[in-house]
């Protein structure tokens, strides 16, 4: 298994998931427990503020997307969503895809991990 990011031309779930009725209610089911637990909405990777309209959620495990009887349905732990800033989003998925060892060697969600430790050391060194 990779976790490179396939293209979004034939892929299912880039297509069709991430705009179906069933993971947009997924996404705002994890917004509103956010809030319920009263945590800031913080970008995972650069640390900055933002709300829900200005973050992702990237899928550390893709365990609780599933497709039956020709419907999507989105089943992800709350645990296995991290918000990030779009940008940020695509980096870390650039880590994931071309570091050899994050696209083919580790579990998603390990990958994930590792991966978000890098970029959010990166983003948030300090400069001088």
């Amino acid at each position: 298994m990779s976790n490179r990011r396939r293209p979004a031309r034939g892929n299912p779930y880039r297509t069709e998931f991430l705009t179906s009725v069933a993971w947009h209610t997924r996404r705002a089911r994890w917004f509103r427990r956010e809030a319920a637990l009263q945590r800031p909405l913080r970008c995972a990777a650069c640390g900055t503020g933002a709300t829900p309209a200005e973050l992702e959620l990237h899928h550390r495990s893709y365990a609780g997307v599933l497709y039956q009887d020709g419907v999507w349905r989105a089943f992800e732990r709350h645990v296995d969503l991290t918000p990030l800033h779009p940008y940020c989003h695509e980096l870390l998925h650039r880590l994931l895809e071309r570091d050899t060892v994050l696209a083919r060697h580790r579990d998603r969600k390990a990958a994930s991990d590792h991966a978000l430790i890098r970029l959010h050391t990166a983003l948030t060194r300090e400069r001088p």
